[in-house]
């Protein structure tokens, strides 16, 4: 079952206002990876579910984040069910991250009060998440609404959580731009964790990116 609970989540993403997204399919290559982001000042890690037997490698990695890296929450994406939330789930997941909104997603994690937070891309979609539960709402892709439907989804709805997702990357302009607009969070894939590095297997040079990146949101935050 999941270390920290939805609230503890869901803090820790407002706290540090990123979630790298990661997914290799050598799990020692992936501690590494893990290990540098907590290095970095990370606490959250989205492991995005592709290809088959990946719960098994998410299993290892979440092992080793309880065992040696105190206070990272490993989190899963890329759901498309409730079936593939719930064994995850029974992996320790500590949240929930799908590309779609989905009923019974929602109903599965609000059982184990897990956060969960669902793609959507209209402000009725974020609505309907609200209501069945969501904290903080996935923009998804982020890089096809921008920060100005942020920004207009916050008029009307100032008390909404979104965290965008696709369109992110770790330069001031760009992270200004959304936490101007009034996001939560930022998920960041290939654009912090690249596959430059992941070749070179440059984990120095990813915490160094990845310090250098929540030393940027905070700065612009501010």
């Amino acid at each position: 079952m999941a270390q920290y609970s939805r609230v503890e989540v869901a803090s820790a993403m407002k706290e540090t206002g990123m979630v790298p997204l990661f997914f290799h399919s050598d799990v020692a290559l992936g501690k590494k990876v893990l290990k540098a982001c907590y290095d970095g000042g990370a606490r959250l890690l989205e492991f995005t579910s592709r290809g088959d037997f990946a719960h098994e490698i998410f299993s290892e990695l979440n092992k080793y984040a309880i065992a040696a890296l105190p206070g990272m929450m490993m989190g899963v994406g890329s759901i498309t069910d409730a079936g593939a939330a719930s064994t995850y789930m029974l992996l320790g997941a500590n949240f929930v991250v799908t590309p779609v909104l989905r009923e019974d997603i929602a109903i599965a994690c609000n059982r184990r009060k897990v956060l969960w937070s669902p793609g959507c891309g209209s402000l009725t979609e974020i609505a309907k998440a609200e209501e069945l539960g969501c904290e903080i709402v996935k923009l998804f892709p982020g890089d096809v609404y921008g920060p100005k439907f942020v920004k207009g989804v916050k008029g009307p709805q100032p008390w909404t959580s979104i965290m965008p997702t696709g369109g992110v990357s770790p330069d001031e302009e760009n992270l200004k731009g959304w936490f101007d607009a009034g996001v939560t969070c930022v998920g960041m894939g290939s654009k912090l964790i690249s596959k430059e590095i992941l070749t070179n297997k440059d984990f120095d040079g990813l915490e160094t990116k990845v310090r250098a990146t929540l030393a940027l949101i905070n700065k612009v935050r501010k």
